[in-house]
């Protein structure tokens, strides 16, 4: 089997869909399939688009380069579609439609959370084979070895990070903990570390701030604290607090996008009216939350199998997915212009 996975790869620190991709790339790879992130060869049996908007600088080809490849090219190829984004998270109004447009070529929908895929079927993408995978960090370079202890006479270490700078990442909720650290009550409890961009113009007066990290630099970084906070808002799924888990901190989550659905169970559910008391919750229960942690179940692994098992999936019911295919056809004209560009690629 050959997957072409649609992303540009990026060195570092960078953001969850690139994490995803490389998480992705390598599990298929050590299962002894090939995986490339273009549409340059002629047989390629699953494609995979993670970002058409061809203005990211992580989309490798647009849904319109994979509905030319189906009609110039390979027309057998299967299509999934992964959608993790949505106008909700950033306060746009274009992500949306756009997705829903693109996810037309598609013979196959992923969604990283139940509340993201609700939310677009609501909004009109197609309903049919409609599928939910949840996301996972790498559980060789997240994981609970060589962790931090609490000291209970010492004070609580929090820690999040994002690589995304945008208001609704949860800055609501690291500038109120920034502002509690400014009190000589809180101050001589906890501390706060934010690794990662922040908005312009925002500074913090009392939380130790550090450039964004990745992989064991990031995770020798996470393990260096005791709970793992996340005030992110309308998120589809979120990177940063599955590594925080992972990592074996228990985490303080708002019940906002799909994040929910990674750490019910998990971890500790407050608002930013109650973040207070929750935090006295945390100190006096910390034994209780950091059990529940133990047993978090998410990772690369698990996500990259439930891709694989779709994979497997659609390629043993291939021949009825393309009579049920609903791609626009092209033209003689279509092809000659798109064997043109070709030939100078």
């Amino acid at each position: 089997m050959k997957i072409s996975i649609g992303t540009n790869i990026k060195e570092g620190p960078w953001g969850g869909g690139n994490l995803f991709a490389i998480n992705l790339g390598e599990y298929l790879l050590s299962k002894g399939f090939n995986v490339v992130n273009n549409l340059d060869e002629e047989d390629i049996d699953i494609i995979l688009i993670t970002e058409p908007r061809k203005t990211s600088e992580s989309s490798a080809f647009t849904h319109i380069d994979v509905k030319n490849y189906l009609n110039y090219i390979n027309p057998s190829t299967l299509v999934v579609h992964r959608i993790n984004e949505c106008d909700e998270r950033k306060n746009t109004n274009f992500v949306n439609k756009y997705l829903i447009e693109a996810n037309k070529v598609a013979d196959y929908t992923v969604f990283v959370s139940e509340w993201l895929k609700e939310l677009y079927i609501n909004q009109g993408i197609n309903k049919k084979n409609n599928h939910v995978i949840l996301a996972g960090a790498n559980n060789s370079i997240f994981n609970p070895s060589n962790r931090s202890i609490w000291e209970k006479d010492t004070k609580l270490k929090i820690v999040t990070h994002h690589w995304g700078a945008n208001w609704n990442k949860g800055f609501e909720v690291y500038e109120k903990i920034d502002s509690l650290l400014a009190n000589d009550e809180w101050k001589d409890k906890i501390t706060f570390t934010y690794i990662g961009n922040l908005p312009k113009k925002f500074k913090f007066k009392n939380t130790i701030h550090l450039s964004p990290l990745s992989g064991q630099e990031l995770a020798k970084e996470i393990k260096k604290n005791h709970l793992y906070i996340t005030g992110s808002l309308n998120e589809p799924s979120g990177n940063h607090h599955i590594e925080g888990s992972q990592c074996g901190l228990p985490t303080m989550y708002i019940d906002s996008g799909g994040v929910k659905e990674y750490c019910n169970n998990f971890g500790i559910e407050y608002t930013i009216n109650n973040i207070e008391k929750n935090l006295f919750d945390v100190i006096e229960n910390y034994d209780y939350y950091s059990e529940r942690i133990s047993n978090y179940p998410f990772n690369s692994d698990l996500m990259s199998e439930g891709y694989l098992l779709l994979f497997k999936e659609m390629l043993n019911n291939q021949e009825s997915i393309l009579l049920s295919r609903n791609v626009e056809k092209g033209t003689y004209l279509g092809e000659r212009i798109f064997k043109i560009k070709r030939s100078f690629n």
